[in-house]
């Protein structure tokens, strides 16, 4: 399953790279967005895909017994799910308030948007 995963992570950061390479402004934040979910998809294949109990230590015992999951590659896609939904929100702004001041989606058109006045 590790192997399945890393090429559909290969796929996406090679997506992700294309889009960004592009001229357009909306395939870049198409890109963003799937480096972001080739990131957290690498994560989870990081963090081993096992199936286990809940990393809870009993009563009795004194160290944890595997197999268990682990917490952390959990914790930090969601931390990361939050941040790139900000980046991407924030991104999706910055280029309206670009299109409304240049009037055109390309980057080769946006050379300069000090000759534009507001």
């Amino acid at each position: 399953m590790e192997v399945i995963l890393a090429f559909v992570v290969g796929a996406l950061y090679t997506a992700g790279f294309y889009m960004i390479l592009r001229r357009s402004i909306v395939k870049l934040i198409l890109g963003l967005g799937l480096l972001g979910h080739a990131a957290n998809l690498m994560i989870f294949t990081i963090g081993r895909l096992t199936r286990g109990s809940p990393p809870i230590i009993g009563h009795e015992a004194e160290t944890l017994v595997g197999p268990f999951a682990d917490p952390l590659p959990q914790a930090l896609i969601l931390t990361a799910i939050v941040i790139g939904f900000g980046v991407q929100a924030f991104a999706i702004v910055l280029v309206k308030r670009a299109y409304e001041t240049v009037n055109t989606e390309d980057f080769d058109q946006m050379r300069s948007t000090d000759l534009h006045e507001a």
